[in-house]
């Protein structure tokens, strides 16, 4: 039988930094009375900041941008192909003894909680088959027969043999990973185990069915009762007695997933690593759901360090959302196809105003601030649209002119789609904002104004249509809401197995188990040598100098 991974807890020295400004500001305090003077300490914090993640500046390569690049060790680093022995790292009963454990995606020594503590190197193999402490997961008395993961399952990094893009691959998969499901023995009583999710950032579709799977899944699987929801992102954590902290069952969450939205009210900032775990240690908290892009999952990744720093023993476990479908490392994120779905409606209208007008040109802006996913798919999903543009393809106006003017020759209406972020060395605004990421320009709007001066002296004109907010606003489609089911079922399993710092996601269409800070890392995007935008640039029947060609030649 499967025992429960990882050994009884020894205690090793651990060290996390200060995630809080109000930290740094005490430091700042105490360099002047002991007489740093304030140029030296500013200058000296500054220093500090710009070396943590949070101040690197972006990476930007073939499919991907990283946002915290250090999160990354180098051979990790997408777009730099391993060196040939890295690449077979897999022994025959799936460790990878030739990857020290950071460096390898399946060993999470560090992320158990029965290991957390100790040095990795202690544990040359992981997980581990046998441990002294045993608890039966429930299911296995409830449902007999039930098949239950091996703890030490695994999916593999890389399915392709042969791979013509070998080249622009990641290497931060190679030691394959972790599956994220229902094992026979658990790392939690779970009698004693109290529970909190949290959803932050801004809407996507399906945050309810995740509210809704996790609930249940506790409830019905495990038995836990004290499930709660804490309210306005990671405030509802930070400040417990100013947001209201939602208590959760079965009947609360029956019909959520029939509307869009998230019923814990999804919230930005007001994270505070140190004021979180000290909430959680008085609220009692042993299991955190964290819902949530890219940011929130670097800031799980935070919260797990100081937690480890402060020996609390909490399973974090993440949940990554994108609309935009840029989560590093993974298939797909929830919401998507809702998203998808949604868009190639809006496409729909925008070619009835096209064709229905001679020389008409309907244009749609979509979601897609770093990476084109959305737009791309709308324009697959539709089969309407004659030029899809996309962040990770720079074009010029007069390219798009003289395809807009082929088109209108060629069938006398044309629709464009065009992400939020592409374009922006038309209207870059030269801005920050308050957390230090440019400002967009508004691509459509140029677009919009650009083609109208364009087509007016030949009796044509452009149908703007901007859905904005609607589509991530739409409630989940089916398969969607059947992916988070999955998603959340498989959270909530990862977290009883006593794993910490880490977020479930598909791989090859398997839920494993990914450490937090991959997915912190930075944002997927587009490969131009993709099957998926190649078969965009054929399907809407783009010329080569607005498909990337230039950047496919390279």
């Amino acid at each position: 039988t499967a025992a429960r991974e990882g050994p009884s807890p020894s205690i090793a020295p651990s060290h996390a930094a200060s995630h809080t400004m109000g930290a740094d500001t005490k430091e700042l305090a105490a360099a002047l009375i002991t007489g740093l003077g304030l140029g030296a300490a500013a200058a000296y914090l500054v220093a500090k900041m710009l070396a943590s993640p949070a101040f690197e500046n972006d990476v930007r390569g073939e499919g991907y941008m990283l946002r915290r690049p250090s999160l990354l060790s180098q051979k990790n680093l997408l777009g730099e192909p391993a060196e040939p022995s890295l690449r077979k790292s897999s022994d025959n009963d799936g460790t990878s003894a030739e990857l020290p454990p950071s460096d390898d995606s399946s060993h999470l020594s560090e992320h158990h909680l029965g290991a957390w503590l100790d040095d990795p190197a202690s544990h040359p193999c992981w997980p581990q088959k046998h441990s002294a402490k045993k608890v039966l997961n429930p299911m296995a008395r409830a449902r007999p027969g039930m098949n239950f993961l091996n703890t030490d399952e695994k999916v593999l990094g890389s399915i392709l043999l042969n791979d013509s893009k070998a080249s622009i691959r990641s290497n931060a998969l190679r030691g394959n990973c972790i599956r994220a499901n229902a094992t026979e023995y658990i790392f939690w009583e779970p009698a004693k185990v109290k529970a909190v999710m949290v959803t932050c950032g801004g809407l996507c579709p399906g945050l309810n069915s995740i509210i809704k799977g996790v609930t249940n899944c506790l409830w019905h699987d495990y038995n836990v009762r004290k499930i709660y929801g804490a309210t306005g992102g990671y405030n509802g954590l930070s400040a417990p007695d100013k947001y209201q902290m939602l208590e959760l069952n079965p009947e609360v969450v029956r019909e959520i997933h029939m509307k869009g939205g998230s019923i814990l009210k999804a919230g930005r900032g007001g994270f505070d690593a140190p004021k979180i775990c000290k909430s959680l240690q008085q609220l009692g908290i042993n299991l955190l759901f964290v819902i949530g892009g890219d940011g929130t999952q670097f800031a799980g990744h935070l919260l797990y360090e100081e937690a480890r720093r402060q020996r609390l023993p909490i399973s974090i476990v993440g949940v990554p959302k994108s609309i935009d479908n840029d989560v590093l490392f993974v298939d797909r994120t929830f919401g998507f196809d809702s998203a998808v779905e949604s868009a190639a409606e809006v496409i729909r209208n925008g070619w009835v105003e096209a064709s229905s007008c001679e020389k008409g040109v309907g244009i749609v802006k979509l979601m897609g601030r770093d990476a084109g996913f959305v737009a791309a798919h709308a324009a697959l999903a539709s089969n309407l649209v004659d030029l899809c543009l996309v962040p990770e393809v720079k074009v010029t106006m007069e390219d798009v002119c003289e395809h807009v003017d082929d088109v209108l020759k060629r069938k006398k209406y044309m629709v464009i789609v065009v992400a939020e972020g592409a374009g922006q060395d038309l209207v870059a605004t030269g801005e920050k904002d308050a957390t230090g990421h440019t400002v967009y320009g508004d691509i459509g709007v140029y677009l919009r104004d650009t083609l109208n001066k364009h087509l007016k002296p030949q009796g044509g004109r452009t149908f703007y249509i901007d859905p904005s907010y609607i589509i991530r606003s739409v409630p989940v489609t089916p398969n969607d809401h059947i992916y988070c089911s999955r998603l959340a079922n498989n959270a909530v399993h990862t977290a009883m197995r006593g794993y910490t710092g880490v977020c479930v996601g598909a791989i090859h269409n398997v839920i494993c188990i990914l450490k937090s800070k991959l997915i912190a890392s930075g944002k997927k995007q587009i490969k131009v040598k993709s099957t998926t935008w190649q078969s965009c640039v054929q399907n809407c029947h783009m010329p080569h100098s607005l498909s990337g060609g230039a950047q496919l030649a390279r």
